[in-house]
């Protein structure tokens, strides 16, 4: 005769929690897609070139500007960012103090951005085309001195660091070139942008995004 042996109640449920201890902790928890952009890292530059006669006698210009807030998400592929443009600064290596102050005072004054009166520089994505293994090219909405117009961005990256450009032109958005000189010295009208984002929780996701980060480049040349 075979005795049949009982486990206690007590070790069959010890057991059975141990197994679902087990299963639970492979378990991923599930990521957010959505991540505010650090802008700690995420940084806007600003470059200034030179056109005409005289143009060889003059030098560009360097700007850098935070971003103040955005995020992106990557399962919308979408991203929108704001700069106050009050907070731009000219950055010129190799001139004077009071130099660099003059070009920061045109750009940030009415002849330029007038930016006490359009203080908001904002991006808005509003689609995303794939054109490559980790590149996107981004249709958006930019809102620059008071105007808001359709940009084009090309960009490239994934997993929460995304890098690009876009082309505009200032004249779409109100803005006359600066001209000194007698005109032998002129801003070019075409801006050139140039963004580097990172999110927040760029190293917590694993997706890829369709959308921009922001190492912003605008070129007031």
């Amino acid at each position: 005769m075979i005795a049949v042996v009982r486990r206690p109640r007590r070790i069959r449920e010890f057991v059975l929690l141990l197994v679902i201890s087990g299963l639970t902790g492979h378990v991923q928890p599930a990521r957010a897609a959505t991540a505010d952009i650090d802008a700690e890292h995420s940084t806007l530059t600003i470059r200034v070139y030179k056109t005409g006669l005289f143009a060889a006698f003059a030098h560009d210009h360097e700007i850098n500007a935070p971003i103040r807030q955005g995020s992106f998400d990557e399962d919308k592929q979408a991203v929108e960012l704001s700069v106050d443009a009050r907070t731009l600064r000219v950055v010129d290596p190799g001139v004077s103090a009071s130099e660099r102050s003059q070009i920061q005072a045109t750009m940030l004054g009415p002849k330029v951005l007038d930016s006490d009166k359009f203080q908001e520089i904002k991006f808005r994505s509003t689609s995303v085309e794939r054109a490559g293994e980790g590149k996107w090219t981004v249709h958006g909405e930019l809102t620059l001195h008071g105007q808001t117009h359709p940009v084009k961005l090309e960009v490239q990256g994934g997993k929460g660091h995304y890098r690009g450009s876009a082309v505009l032109k200032q004249k779409d958005f109100g803005i006359t070139p600066v001209s000194i000189a007698g005109g032998s010295v002129k801003v070019k009208d075409e801006i050139r942008v140039e963004f580097d984002i990172e999110g927040k929780h760029a190293n917590a996701s694993d997706r890829e995004f369709g959308a921009p980060h922001l190492t912003c480049i605008q070129r007031f040349a």
